[in-house]
């Protein structure tokens, strides 16, 4: 559990598969929708979507990773050989715990837009 928590806070910060499909999605969608003149929004539609939808499945994996790692280290030691809870796998829990935290970090940053704001349309002036 230690292990997968670790690897799933890993891949929040350095994205997923599943990430860049949906944010893929999101892209081919919003084009769609604006060759179709049904958004104004036509930046939100082809960026800024995609940019969130790729936030929000790499806070999900971070949450989980978090999730693991606090439950890892939470349960009840059992008896092994190497000891109650092994050295190695408590550490590697807590990376998994710092790992998932930035990841929550990096991904409500980058979900609300405080890295930098969607680039707007200069306005059209009937010149």
């Amino acid at each position: 559990a230690a292990v997968v928590s670790a690897a799933l806070g890993f891949a929040s910060l350095s994205g997923t598969w599943l990430g860049t499909l949906l944010a893929e999605r999101k892209t081919l969608t919003g084009q769609i929708k604006v060759q179709s003149g049904g958004s104004a929004d036509q930046i939100g539609m082809v960026y800024g979507a995609p940019w969130h939808t790729t936030a929000l499945v790499n806070g999900v994996f971070a949450l989980i990773a978090v999730i693991i790692a606090a439950a890892t280290l939470a349960s009840r030691p059992r008896t092994s050989p190497a000891g109650p809870l092994a050295l190695w796998i408590r550490a590697v829990a807590w990376g998994g715990v710092a790992l998932g935290v930035i990841g929550v970090l990096i991904s409500a940053g980058m979900y609300f837009d405080l890295f930098g704001a969607l680039p707007k349309l200069p306005a059209t002036g009937g010149r």
